[in-house]
């Protein structure tokens, strides 16, 4: 703090405590002390008056709030290195493990050779892609490190990765990835003065809407806040996010062009375009057919970027792949299987075996639960959508058969519940049509609410019920039962149209583990509750005295009326207001301080589907903890005040506790499951019961996707959840289910 800022606060508070004596003085020298009721007022007063002087003296002590100090450029530059350095072990941290459940080193890489695109027109010009005389650029998915090297020599290191489907893009994007951050420091100590060695994130292209953000850097910034709430830890500062967008220390990894609509592709290629900086590299995952498209659409290629194909599998490749899959010596079928598979003798398992797809669908239905591969080599082998089409419909049952359920963390891939195949398999295709591939591959289980019918009527109804019996139920009570109805309907109708909007609410972010002083963000909650409610119970002071002393004009005359009127309610309202507007002022300032303790993030604060729904949910709760049991007990003190007038004292006083306490904090609990700006997880509560008892959907649904993860049927990328392969949401997505898709 500034010398200038603490002298002005300093004064202010001086200043206050001055007053306050002041009008102490002033009251006393007017009151007869021999008046007891003069003496009542006096020390109301000085009540009013302590509490204003102690708000000014903990305004004045309290704490600069810690920033970090961006003044020389030595010291910013040192801060977007630490942001990037931790976005770097949470992103390989991140990906290592879902790797490992997508096993793409087991037992090795699947040998995918890649080379340049043979059409030039999709492609910049050879001078902006390379320093070199001929622009070359070949790498095996099995031979990641001398793929990388190829990346490295592109003069911007951008790099389109197309091909069909089932070819293996994205496995090859994360491979990438991976390589990337593990060379990460050696490449940094090698980088010429002032080079930058960006961190690679994957992020699903489905996420960037370009009318919402018009370039890549500023969705960036959003979606890297919203994936890796680390970069939001009071340790890295204000804007780490935007400052690592915007500086090129980002290589994003833009996954799925192919799987936004038509019309957006081209959008997105422009705005690359549009973005991009000489310093800034690329990664980007499409299907061959759409990004040609896109590029003919948007009338120029992606600037400066590479384009590469997969060239299909050969038999021999395929067939040595699978025996290092199986035992040191196959079964004679298995032998049959490998040598139909070298000689091309089955037109449709070579061509399915040619795709990454097709071996992994081979090994996971056949190789590894050891069961007979003789459906290859029959005669529906011989067409390749067919073979395909049955492994696909073999994959569920299979893999549930496969894997029983543990509870040991050990094991990775085995869920941790028992499923059964035909609703999981119910389970899943509801999720493929509420999710349509047409309109995003993306299952964000914040969006499930938007999957049934009439779910904004639905959320508000339920909420509005909750709202009607709170309203009327605890206000019923102290107020008479038309007091409570009337109050009822009124907080029905708020809280049921309230509802309708929680269907588009995203998730918030909240946890308890972090090191954000506790008790400094409740002090400071509790002076700016102090400072704000206190001046407003005294302009409710200033609006009662006045409204007295106009009524003591009709009673005892004008002008003693007014002064005696005015000075009444003046001295009844200070004392009121300060003091009811300091407790409901500490009240919601402690409940903000809470709250925000409690949304502050750690340096290892990472979204996964799982953390997303948990951080909601406790943000849920944690409102409802903090604003019932205060509000209850400020409640139950405004009752005593009501109440407290008749003749035997204590039992008015306890009726009145028990009764504030009882209707404040279902009112507080209530207000607490209603307020604030994240109620995806009730919303999303809300519907999945509604969908369980039509079966579409598990009651359990996270633990549900959890283990459908852990089985190799769906992956994560960030906080959301998409079917391991598309081809397998194709498939569950063309069978018939009645429900209507995602909007």
């Amino acid at each position: 703090m500034n010398r200038r800022k603490a002298g002005w606060r300093l004064s202010v508070a001086v200043l206050a405590v001055l007053a306050a004596g002041t009008v102490v003085a002033m009251v006393w020298r007017v009151l007869d002390p021999d008046d007891t009721v003069n003496r009542a007022d006096l020390a109301a007063v000085a009540l009013a008056a302590i509490t204003l002087a102690g708000t000014a003296v903990m305004l004045v002590l309290r704490p600069p709030i810690a920033r970090v100090d961006s003044d020389t450029e030595t010291e910013a530059r040192s801060a977007v290195d630490t942001a990037a350095q931790v976005l770097a072990g949470l992103v390989e941290r991140q990906w290592r493990t879902e790797a490992r459940h997508r096993m793409l080193d087991d037992p090795e890489p699947i040998p995918v050779h890649w080379k340049l695109i043979a059409d030039e027109t999709v492609m910049s010009q050879p001078r902006l892609i390379t320093t070199q005389a001929e622009l070359t650029f070949t790498g095996r998915s099995d031979d990641i490190a001398a793929l990388a090297e190829s990346f490295r020599g592109l003069k911007r290191r951008r790099l389109v990765i197309t091909g069909g489907a089932g070819m293996g893009k994205t496995t090859l994007a994360v491979q990438l990835l991976l390589q990337l951050l593990s060379t990460r420091k050696t490449d940094q100590a090698s980088a010429r003065e002032g080079e930058i060695v960006p961190v690679p994130v994957l992020l699903p292209v489905s996420g960037w809407d370009t009318d919402t953000h018009d370039t890549l850097h500023k969705w960036l910034a959003d979606r890297l806040e919203q994936d890796y709430p680390a970069l939001k830890a009071p340790q890295l500062g204000q804007g780490a996010a935007a400052a690592l967008a915007e500086g090129g220390h980002i290589l994003p990894v833009l996954d799925g062009l192919d799987e936004i609509p038509a019309p957006a592709r081209a959008t997105v290629i422009a705005a690359l375009n549009a973005s991009l900086t000489a310093r800034d590299q690329l990664t980007l995952t499409s299907r061959r057919a759409e990004f040609t498209t896109a590029i003919h659409g948007t009338g120029r290629p992606l600037n400066a970027a590479a384009v590469v194909v997969p060239k299909p599998i050969t038999p021999q490749a395929a067939a040595h792949y699978l025996t290092a899959c199986l035992a040191d010596s196959p079964s004679d079928t298995w032998q049959k299987v490998l040598t139909e598979l070298r000689s091309g003798a089955t037109p449709g398992l070579t061509q399915l075996a040619a795709t990454p797809l097709g071996l992994w669908l081979i090994r996971t239905v056949y190789v590894t639960p050891g069961t007979d591969p003789t459906p290859l080599t029959d005669p529906q082998a011989g067409d390749s959508a067919a073979l395909r089409s049955h492994l696909l419909d073999q994959l569920i049952p299979t893999v549930i058969g496969a894997r029983p359920p543990s509870s040991d963390p050990a094991h990775h891939f085995r869920p941790r519940r028992r499923l059964d195949p035909d609703a999981t398999r119910r389970y899943l295709t509801y999720l493929a049509h509420a999710f349509p591939p047409d309109s995003t591959r993306d299952i964000t289980w914040w969006r499930i609410a938007c999957t049934t019918s009439h779910s904004r009527r639905l959320t508000g109804l339920m909420v509005g019920l909750v709202g009607a019996l709170v309203g009327g139920l605890p206000l019923g009570l102290p107020f008479g039962l038309p007091f409570g109805l009337v109050s009822g309907l009124v907080g029905g109708l708020v809280f049921g149209l309230r509802g309708r909007s929680w269907v588009d609410e995203t998730p918030g972010y909240a946890s308890f583990r972090g090191r954000f002083p506790l008790l400094h963000t409740i002090k400071g909650g509790l002076i700016t509750g102090l400072v704000t409610g206190l001046p407003i119970g005294l302009v409710g002071a200033l609006v009662g005295g006045l409204m007295a002393g106009l009524a003591g004009v009709f009673a005892d005359g004008l002008l003693d009326g007014l002064l005696a009127g005015l000075l009444a309610g003046l001295l009844g309202g200070l004392v009121a207001g300060s003091i009811g507007g300091s407790m409901i002022g500490s009240v919601g300032g402690i409940v903000a301080g809470l709250i925000k303790w409690a949304e502050q993030p750690t340096l290892t604060s990472i979204s996964t589907p799982h953390s997303t729904w948990r951080s909601d949910r406790a943000l849920t709760l944690l409102r409802m903890l903090v604003a019932g049991l205060p509000f209850g007990l400020v409640a139950g003190l405004v009752f005593d005040f009501v109440g407290g007038r008749g003749t035997v004292l204590v039992a008015v006083l306890v009726a009145g506790l028990v009764a504030g306490l009882v209707a404040g904090l279902v009112a507080g609990l209530v207000a607490g499951l209603v307020g604030g700006n994240h109620h995806a997880w009730l919303a999303c509560i809300i519907a999945i019961h509604r969908l369980a008892l039509t079966r579409r959907l598990p009651l359990r649904l996270m633990d549900f996707l959890d283990d459908a993860h852990r089985l190799g049927l769906l992956r994560t990328v960030g906080p959301v959840y998409q079917f391991r392969h598309a081809a397998l949401h194709d498939h569950l997505a063309a069978g018939a289910f009645g429900e209507a898709p995602i909007p």
